[in-house]
C-alpha cells in the first residue's frame, strides 16, 4: 500500500508569493550614485522608492527663494544642504529640499541624519509632505519642519513631535500653524530672525 504524503504546516507556510522589493538606503545611495535616477528627483520612503518627477518652475524659483531668505536669516554657522541625502534610518532619505544644519561642513565624511529646520517646497506632493513625510520627520525628532505650499500660498509650520498611542509605533507634530504670504515666521534655532511668507514664495 502507499502513502500520499502531504507537506507540514510549516513547509506549506514558508512557501510565500511574489513580495515587494524593500530598497536599502546603500543600494539606493549606489544606484544615485550611477546616475540611475538623473532628473528624475527619486527618493528613499520606508523602503520604497518615490519618484517625483521634473520640477516645474514656480516650485524652482520657491526653492531658490527660499534657500537665499534662510542663508540671510540664519548667517554663518549654518549649513544648507539643498535636495541631498538626510538619512532618517536604513531605508528611508527622503532628500528634503531645504534642511539646516548647525555647524561647519568641515570634516564631515558622512551624509547627516539630523536638521534644526527642514523645509519641503509643495505643489502636488502637498498632502504627501503633511502626512507621510510628516511622520518621517518627527519620528526622527526634526522639531521643526516647514511646507511651503505654493498653489496655495501658504507656509504649514510643524512642531513639536510626540509619539502617538502605544501600539501605534510612530510621532505626529502636536503643533501645525498655516500661515499666510502677509505673516511672518521665526525658525526655532533662529529665533531673532523674522521671515515674510511672502519672501519664500515665487
Amino acid at each position: 500500500m502507499s502513502a500520499t504524503l502531504s507537506p507540514s504546516r510549516s513547509m506549506a507556510t514558508a512557501q510565500v508569493g511574489p513580495r515587494a522589493f524593500r530598497w536599502t538606503l546603500a543600494l539606493f545611495h549606489r544606484l544615485g550614485d550611477l546616475g540611475c535616477f538623473e532628473g528624475r528627483r527619486a527618493k528613499l520612503i520606508d523602503g520604497q522608492l518615490i519618484e517625483e518627477g521634473p520640477m516645474d518652475p514656480p516650485h524652482a524659483l520657491a526653492l531658490e527663494r527660499s534657500d537665499a531668505v534662510l542663508r540671510e536669516a540664519f548667517g554663518r554657522g549654518w549649513r544648507f544642504r539643498i535636495q541631498t541625502p538626510l538619512v532618517l534610518s536604513q531605508t528611508t532619505d527622503p532628500l528634503p529640499d531645504i534642511a539646516v544644519i548647525r555647524g561647519s561642513v568641515q570634516g564631515q565624511t558622512t551624509h547627516p541624519t539630523a536638521a534644526d529646520l527642514v523645509v519641503e517646497v509643495a505643489d502636488s506632493s502637498l498632502n504627501f509632505d503633511l502626512t507621510t513625510k510628516a511622520e518621517l520627520y518627527a519620528t526622527a525628532g526634526i522639531l521643526d519642519y516647514w511646507v511651503l505650499d505654493v498653489d496655495g500660498r501658504t507656509l504649514h509650520v510643524l512642531r513639536d513631535p510626540v509619539p502617538l498611542s502605544q501600539g501605534l509605533g510612530a510621532t505626529a507634530y502636536r503643533t501645525h500653524l498655516t500661515m499666510a504670504e502677509t505673516d511672518t515666521v521665526s525658525p526655532l534655532a533662529a529665533p531673532g530672525a523674522n521671515i515674510k511668507i511672502a519672501d519664500l514664495l515665487p
